[in-house]
């Protein structure tokens, strides 16, 4: 089970009622259990999940939106399926036993890459529902919702996961459902029945979602467009969106310049159409009398006026932005080398520029990322400084030496600090990979990782970066049988990332 969060009180429902399912041996619980905490790094209070009966990990993603989350959850699992479920749905009494059948048709049927659950949004009885409330209930018809979906692993893995390129709700799920069954995978409804409850939301919310503008033009680039008919996601209301654009601007333009007339009809035609779109988001909501009605008509009024604007503000910024998008995933363009027992022989806690000795192939490889123009970086926890054995001084000496000896890097992170400290810098949190990333002006999805052990393995995964692991006699049997790809050396490893030319010799 992977559960991304951003640390809402709905989190402890959810896995409230997951503990409380009837689960039995012919309706077994979980293998295990990743919380992936998408809040930003910056959030000093780590999460902490209550008791569960499952092992139970929390990786942290840095504030990068559900499809990271997801993508860190299920890369750093290992069993045939992953279930996702959002932090926000809670699952009613029976759901395990029709969770275990889903799962076993799925199963049993080789071609099918996923199972998803059957919503259910609870609405309020005393009144009409809100444009919020509406909106939400509309995952009671969503085709593609991963708010409780279970993936069989080998699906995910041939088609790279989610993309990341989409850091909001929605339209991950439907790119990764075409991809999938552009490959020749099926995607099922399942007989089990998962509630959504309506989350609170601010008065802004129906502008603040316009964001998503983005992704729809991130998804006509990668999908063509007729994107939304093969996604089945309904056309929306952005073509008005663009009118009511157009004829304010014009109104506006044709007024500064004295033409009174014209100006005052495009005007009224900016009137209308916020009008008409104000009333069509108010007639199914409250009606006077009910609970809310003023707020919610106050609500509609002004959020009607903005939305137009956000709108074809954020799908121009889209089609800027996304222009000539490739295919999931893009080419690594820079890769992360940790230090100790993956470039240099280890010499545990070393503050000795003297004693480093680079391991076989080390300069060779990373000479050959340097012509093919791909960025070299090195990441190391280095617990010694907080223990008191060595200086950051000595530290930075071992770097500069190898440095001396294997060439330049184009990004160091050093976390000093000690495994007790929980920061979000040491390995095999995401911190040093997304800083690094961020210091060569990259994504981390264009990033990869070499290391020799499972938090190396572990930082990438969380950041969003690919891992190779090059096993040492250090390396546990778990972290080889856990990692996605290994290699012999760092040759190999270097060829896993960056495939097509020759490798180095």
């Amino acid at each position: 089970m992977v559960v991304p969060t951003v640390g809402r009180p709905s989190l402890d429902v959810l896995l409230e009622s997951l503990v409380g399912q009837d689960w039995s041996p012919t309706a077994p619980g979980p293998a295990s259990v990743v919380i992936c905490d998408d809040r930003p790094l910056t959030a000093t209070r780590p999460l902490v999940p209550p008791a569960l009966p499952w092992p139970t990990r929390v990786v942290r993603t840095g504030g990068r939106g559900p499809a990271a989350a997801r993508n860190a959850g299920w890369r750093a699992t290992s069993q045939s399926w992953v279930a996702f479920l959002d932090d926000d749905v809670v699952l009613p009494p029976g759901w395990a036993r029709a969770f275990v059948d889903d799962l076993t048709a799925a199963d049993a049927e080789l071609q099918v890459a996923a199972t998803q659950a059957r919503l259910h949004v609870p609405l309020p009885q005393d009144r009409r529902p809100t444009d919020w409330e509406r909106s939400t209930a509309g995952l009671e018809r969503a085709r593609w919702a991963t708010a409780d979906m279970a993936f069989r692993r080998t699906a995910l893995q041939e088609v790279h996961g989610f993309d990341e390129r989409f850091p909001r709700a929605y339209r991950e799920d439907a790119d990764l459902a075409l991809r999938l069954r552009a490959a020749g995978w099926t995607l099922v409804k399942g007989s089990r029945t998962t509630h959504h409850p309506v989350r609170p939301a601010q008065d802004r919310v129906s502008v603040r979602v316009q964001a998503g503008a983005r992704d729809d033009a991130l998804m006509r680039a990668l999908h063509g467009r007729r994107w939304r008919e093969r996604a089945e996601t309904g056309r929306g209301r952005f073509p008005w969106h663009v009118a009511t654009v157009v004829a304010s601007a014009t109104g506006t333009i044709l007024a500064l310049a004295g033409k009174r007339r014209p100006a005052a009809v495009a005007l009224a035609t900016w009137t209308v159409l916020t009008t008409d779109f104000a009333v069509r988001r108010i007639l199914p909501g409250p009606h006077p009398g009910e609970p809310g009605a003023p707020a919610e008509w106050r609500r509609m009024a002004w959020t009607s006026v903005l939305i137009p604007f956000a709108a074809v503000a954020h799908r121009l910024r889209g089609v800027v932005t996304h222009r000539g998008a490739a295919p999931w995933r893009p080419a690594v363009r820079a890769v992360l080398f940790d230090r100790d027992g993956t470039l240099v022989t280890d010499v545990p806690y070393n503050g000795d520029p003297d004693r480093v000795e680079p391991v076989d192939g080390a300069q060779e490889c990373l000479d050959h990322l340097r012509r093919e123009r791909v960025a070299v970086g090195l990441i190391t926890n280095q617990s010694g400084v907080a223990r008191g054995l060595i200086s950051r001084a000595q530290v930075d000496a071992v770097n500069d030496r190898l440095a001396e000896l294997v060439g330049p890097f184009a990004s160091v992170q050093v976390c000093p600090h000690g495994p007790e400290s929980c920061c979000p810098c040491r390995k095999p949190a995401a911190g040093m990979v997304l800083r690094a990333a961020h210091e060569l002006g990259l994504s981390p999805w264009e990033v990869g990782v070499v290391g020799d052990i499972g938090d190396d393995v572990g930082a990438a995964l969380a950041a969003g970066a690919r891992a190779v692991l090059v096993p040492t006699p250090a390396t546990r049997p778990e972290e080889i049988r856990c990692a996605e790809l290994v290699a012999t050396d760092l040759r190999e490893a270097v060829a896993l990332l960056v495939p097509g030319p020759e490798r180095a010799r």
